[in-house]
């Protein structure tokens, strides 16, 4: 057997989205702080990302993480974020597959009933808190980074589909919110291809148009992600259908984008401080939300949220890759 690149990581799903924390194989990703990382990553190392997201390795959804030293002192372990799309400046659902996985394979120290984990994210400080009975991670619930409104009750104009309304927040990346109803679509994923291709065409007119640029983090300026809000949605529990560049839907009720959506809502005057709120994914998952505190992200008001979800570990691999293999950086179907 002959492999001129070895990876080792442990795969994860998190309410039914995979996480493959990559713990080998990498080496030490340049950069003084962990966006350095992300940023030098994207720029010199991206075909590491492509290998192990794209298929034959991945699929067309897939996502993962790659632990790294931490940049901080406060933090227990770096993580840089990596799938089809991208690197991602967060992503909750892979922030629980990590901090599940440090746990699983006690890679922190692991106290019960709760471990701590600080994790040093692209985005800012994470704190992960991991429910943990008879050495298994049960469920986590992960301090998100400050998220806040962009825009309440905007519209774009969209070829095919006219003026569009929506808002705009960002809960570690930049979410569109748009309600269903709006494009005509119903919620229901026989109409999968229909409500995806309304979100690629929603997300490139906003990214023409008018796109977001996050004040404080560097090469966060761009609308990857159109949340879908499904009829009969409301402050105390909302469906959505997560539509995602460049052409899939999120498997779990999504961190950040659970984030955002708590963030238009608090500034709507609809969700307060310390109240639970229900997000559901096109797959019926569901995580738990909870703003915990007002904050300013550059002088605009912002929120610290809370989600709690559960992931659990499905394997245990070892990526090669030989050096005759016509698809180095995989591909894309």
């Amino acid at each position: 057997m002959r492999s001129k690149r070895m990876f080792t990581a442990v795969d994860s799903h998190t309410e039914g989205m995979p996480t493959r924390v990559v713990t080998g194989g990498v080496g030490v990703i340049p950069g003084s702080t962990m966006n350095e990382k992300r940023l030098y990553f994207m720029e010199h190392l991206d075909d590491i990302r492509l290998l192990l997201m794209n298929e034959p390795r991945g699929h067309s959804a897939m996502s993962g993480a790659i632990l790294q030293a931490p940049t901080r002192p406060d933090a227990d372990w770096g993580v840089v974020y990596i799938e089809v799309s991208g690197c991602l400046p967060m992503c909750g659902h892979g922030t629980i597959g990590v901090a599940t996985v440090l746990v699983e394979t006690g890679m922190v120290e692991v106290t019960e009933p709760v471990t701590t984990i600080r994790l040093d994210t692209p985005a800012g400080l994470v704190i992960a808190r991991v429910d943990v009975s008879d050495g298994h991670a049960d469920s986590v619930t992960i301090e998100n980074v400050p998220s806040y409104t962009v825009r309440l009750d905007a519209t774009v104009e969209v070829p095919g589909y006219g003026t569009v309304p929506y808002s705009l927040a960002f809960g570690g990346n930049f979410y569109a919110m748009v309600d269903l109803d709006a494009v005509g679509l119903e919620f229901d994923r026989a109409d999968q291809e229909e409500i995806m291709a309304a979100g690629l065409a929603i997300m490139t007119a906003i990214n023409e148009t008018d796109p977001p640029s996050h004040p404080e983090i560097e090469g966060v300026d761009h609308c990857h992600h159109v949340e879908f809000i499904a009829p009969g949605s409301d402050a105390k529990h909302s469906r959505h259908a997560m539509a995602i560049y460049p052409g899939w839907f999120d498997r779990s009720p999504c961190g950040t984008g659970t984030s955002a959506r708590m963030a238009e809502l608090y500034s709507r005057g609809q969700l307060g401080l310390n109240q639970d709120f229900l997000n559901e994914s096109f797959i019926g998952s569901c995580f738990t939300g909870r703003l915990i505190s007002e904050t300013t992200v550059a002088g605009m008001p912002a929120v610290i949220p809370t989600i709690t979800g559960r992931a659990w570990v499905t394997g245990i691999g070892q990526y090669l890759l030989d050096p005759s293999d016509p698809f180095p950086t995989g591909f894309q179907f």
